[in-house]
């Protein structure tokens, strides 16, 4: 993306944060795995999105902003050159490549952060310290905005700390032309990705040999590692929703279902897809998929600006419960959850589960899955069908509907391979 959309982002979060704010962001740190091996980096995510930057190589990258009457003062800490450091690791990002990513001019050595920030505190014309801070729980472990809030009350405690995540959170909701350009590359190799599996399977086939296909057709169309760890299980293994194990075997008469997506320039797709391993629906799998088809189908029917984002995941389970009561298989008094164990919609994009405002009514410029899960043990039959829906000015379009996902599209895919 270039670089003018992430100053749009910065300068957004400016205007939101009061005179005599000090606006920190971490990009992150590498973490120890084991011995002397590390974690593979991934940037923080609102650091990729008002900055640009992303990739191995900006571990450690900070982002000062300061607020003053006069306007905004912006600062990036990088890791300086390092012949050595180079050798082992990889190359560092050079000044003017850092300004030319972020349209952050100023570029001074990561070690005189702390400095800086201390020389800026100690001028008087600052009160509040901005971060991003934000947890999934209240146990999880602090992070580097966390530590370093931690730090800095108890070193300056007349600075009042400020949280903009909520607003981070919101300019993320709507996404920008140049974002859904990228979901739609992104949905492109994740096509290739989900038909490689299709194409290559067979009873007997191993779950680690699918996501082998999945990440092979990925590699060689320049997406050398996936949004997120592929979901892909077969047989009871359709069970565990979130599965990353990988080491099931597909046997005759099994299901396979997967949730994978590709990501391109930092945005994420997130698209499930479940088949007969053999390439052939029995009578009872095609009841269910037809089930999950129909409700799919219904919601891109009525998905438009203006409904309540919570009705998307109420609406999708309602009507795909009247299906499943049709079909004999759910009690009139059973509520449509006993099949269906999860929701039934969460935003994608910088995040496969984006972090945004879900307070927001439906609006245009919204991209989120539509999910149908449908699990039922008694059959030995679980499978998700999850499309990414855009939201336009009078309805909504589904960006992966190119990818088979009917039964007919499934069968007549599986039998030309």
């Amino acid at each position: 993306m270039e670089r003018g959309f992430h100053e749009k982002n910065r300068n957004t979060l400016y205007g939101e944060i009061p005179e005599g704010t000090l606006f920190v962001c971490f990009a992150g740190r590498v973490l120890p795995q084991s011995a002397d091996a590390e974690y593979a980096y991934f940037a923080n995510r609102n650091f990729a999105y008002l900055t640009g930057l992303d990739g191995a190589e900006v571990h450690d990258f900070v982002l000062l902003a300061k607020k003053t009457e006069a306007g905004v003062e912006e600062t990036m800490f990088a890791l300086p050159p390092d012949p050595m450091a180079e050798r082992w690791t990889g190359r560092r990002l050079k000044p003017e490549e850092i300004t030319e990513r972020s349209g952050v001019t100023d570029i001074l050595p990561v070690e005189r952060f702390s400095a800086v920030f201390h020389t800026a505190v100690m001028t008087g014309k600052y009160h509040v310290l901005a971060l991003d801070l934000w947890k999934k729980s209240p146990d999880d472990p602090d992070g580097e905005a966390h530590r370093f809030a931690d730090w800095a009350a108890e070193q300056y405690p007349f600075l009042k700390i400020k949280n903009c995540h909520r607003q981070l959170c919101a300019q993320r909701t709507i996404k920008a032309p140049c974002e859904i350009e990228a979901m739609k590359k992104a949905m492109t190799v994740t096509k290739a990705g989900i038909e490689a599996m299709m194409r290559a399977s067979r009873p007997g086939m191993y779950e680690y040999q699918y996501k082998a296909e999945f990440d092979y057709a990925l590699a060689v169309r320049g997406v050398p590692v996936p949004a997120f760890p592929s979901i892909i299980a077969a047989g009871e293994n359709n069970f565990c929703i979130h599965y990353y194990s990988c080491a099931g075997q597909a046997q005759e008469g099994d299901m396979v279902l997967n949730d994978v997506g590709a990501v391109w320039d930092g945005m994420c797709t997130d698209v499930s897809r479940g088949w007969p391993c053999n390439g052939k629906f029995s009578p009872r799998q095609r009841q269910l998929y037809e089930c999950a088809y129909r409700t799919s189908q219904h919601m891109f029917s009525i998905i438009r600006p203006g409904m309540p984002m919570a009705d998307v995941d109420r609406l999708c389970h309602q009507y795909c419960g009247g299906l499943l009561r049709e079909i004999g298989l759910l009690g009139e008094e059973e509520a449509p959850e006993k099949y269906m164990w999860h929701g039934g919609a969460h935003h994608v994009g910088w995040d496969v589960h984006d972090q945004v405002d879900m307070t927001r009514p439906v609006a245009a410029g919204m991209v989120f899955c539509v999910d149908v899960g449908i699990y039922v043990e008694e059959w030995g039959i679980g499978f998700r069908l999850e499309d990414n829906c855009l939201v336009t000015e009078d309805g909504c379009v589904n960006l992966s509907a190119e990818i088979p996902r009917s039964v007919e599209e499934i069968e007549a895919f599986m039998a030309g391979r």
